[in-house]
């Protein structure tokens, strides 16, 4: 029994361990390239953003006081664990950002000057995708917009994560608009879209890649193979590639001759490899398909 509890307790403190990271980076990500170059990112933090820059109340301050709503919403209609979660990734995050505001590391922030604002905006973004899709594949939130897109795709499934939250930070981006106007020498205020362009373009970098991270990097080719070589090709993959091969009986509806299915997954860099075993064989017919992921406890051979 205690081994068991073990079992168990090691993965949930491996998780928190890693959203305690995630929190830390994201929260480093918000100070050093961020806040410095005067755009809203996404979410409640691209808002907790424009309200340090006009008031300058801290976001990380701000940040919490505005999640705490959305945890607990998530606790009663999305779910216990991912509530309980967020808030831990929350509290982690504005304790990270306080630390890092009150040290005046301000010579260390990537400050672009209005100038070429469009590095620290992608780069910024890379490292968010990064939090996002790992902290979304341990159960946790990074944000309200976060809660917001997870329920809605749980009560519609067709709906995509990401492209949800992407749409409901998109309106954050058209809000910028008029956070950051300034007046000029008349008073007159002026509108600059290049924060509003930072935002959507920031959303986007940090969507692709949390997307990516979610389908995860284990990436693969499925072959398809109609042949009535069936054993000698299924010899020669294994001996060439080291692969396992998969038959199924099959006849054809055209000529109502039998023939042997191969399916074989592998790696994309085999690809050129595996044509060129099946072009030696007559009548054989093949298709591929990309595989997002491969899943199991595999035997490795070298």
């Amino acid at each position: 029994m205690e081994n068991n509890s073990q079992s168990r307790i090691k993965p949930i403190l491996w998780d928190y361990t890693v959203i305690f990271a995630m929190a830390a980076l994201i929260a480093a990500n918000y100070y050093f390239f961020i806040v410095s170059n005067w755009f809203a990112p996404a979410g409640t933090n691209g808002i907790s953003t424009m309200v340090e820059y006009k008031t300058g109340f801290s976001l990380g301050y701000f940040t919490f006081i505005l999640i705490v709503p959305f945890c607990i919403f998530a606790f009663f209609f999305v779910s216990k664990k991912i509530a309980v979660r967020t808030i831990w990734f929350s509290a982690v995050y504005s304790a990270v950002y306080l630390l890092l505001q009150n040290a005046h590391l301000e010579y260390l922030q990537y400050n672009a000057h209005g100038n070429d604002t469009v590095f620290p905006a992608m780069l910024s973004g890379i490292i968010s995708g990064l939090v996002f899709g790992v902290c979304f594949k341990r159960y946790a939130c990074t944000g309200g917009m976060d809660v917001i897109s997870r329920y809605v795709h749980k009560r519609n499934p067709v709906f995509n994560y990401f492209w949800v939250a992407f749409t409901l930070n998109s309106i954050i981006a058209a809000v910028s608009l008029f956070v950051y106007a300034k007046p000029d020498a008349n008073g007159v205020m002026v509108y600059d879209y290049k924060p509003v362009c930072l935002c959507i373009l920031y959303c986007f970098v940090s969507n692709f890649v949390g997307n990516y991270i979610i389908r995860g990097t284990k990436q693969a080719v499925k072959f398809t193979v109609i042949t009535p070589h069936a054993e000698d090709i299924t010899k020669e993959l294994m001996d060439t590639l080291h692969h396992g091969v998969t038959q199924v009986s099959a006849i054809g509806s055209y000529t109502n001759d039998e023939r042997r299915v191969l399916f074989c997954v592998v790696n994309k860099h085999q690809i050129p490899e595996f044509k060129r075993i099946l072009q030696k064989y007559e009548n054989t017919f093949a298709f591929s398909e990309t595989v997002n992921s491969t899943y199991g406890y595999f035997l490795k051979v070298k």
